[in-house]
């Protein structure tokens, strides 16, 4: 993943405090350099695979490095709703988001399918709730 900030394609932050809260706006695998992490082409025909889970763990480490330009990280997210526009990605997706959090003491989640996301190679967006002490 490049070091680089990635433009949010419309009128909204990436992140916005209010108080203690720290929502964070959808993200998806979009690199700064508008390619899509988890897009491989398979064949000479121009044949796309959509990792879904490479595109999770680059959700997620973008997420992280949203929350770190603010003061925070993934380890204060309470709550996630993640949207997938094919549910048969479920596996591949909960794998990836198992290396960011544990089963005992990680976020609240939901997960929804949804018709499609705003690139045709996205299938993984990710929304954050994380909740920080008013003097950080």
């Amino acid at each position: 993943m490049t070091s680089k900030v990635v433009t949010p394609r419309g009128a909204y932050p990436h992140v916005k405090r209010v108080g203690d809260l720290l929502f964070v706006s959808g993200t998806s695998a979009r690199q700064s350099d508008n390619t899509i992490a988890g897009v491989k082409i398979i064949d000479e025909m121009g044949t796309k695979f959509l990792d879904a889970k490479e595109q999770t763990r680059a959700v997620l480490q973008a997420i992280d490095k949203n929350l770190k330009a603010v003061g925070s990280s993934l380890k204060d997210v309470v709550d996630v709703t993640s949207f997938l526009v094919n549910m048969n990605d479920f596996a591949g997706y909960n794998e990836a988001y198992a290396e960011f959090f544990d089963k005992e003491t990680g976020p609240a989640r939901t997960t929804v399918a949804v018709h499609q996301l705003p690139h045709p190679d996205l299938v993984v967006e990710i929304k954050v709730l994380a909740h920080v002490s008013s003097d950080t």
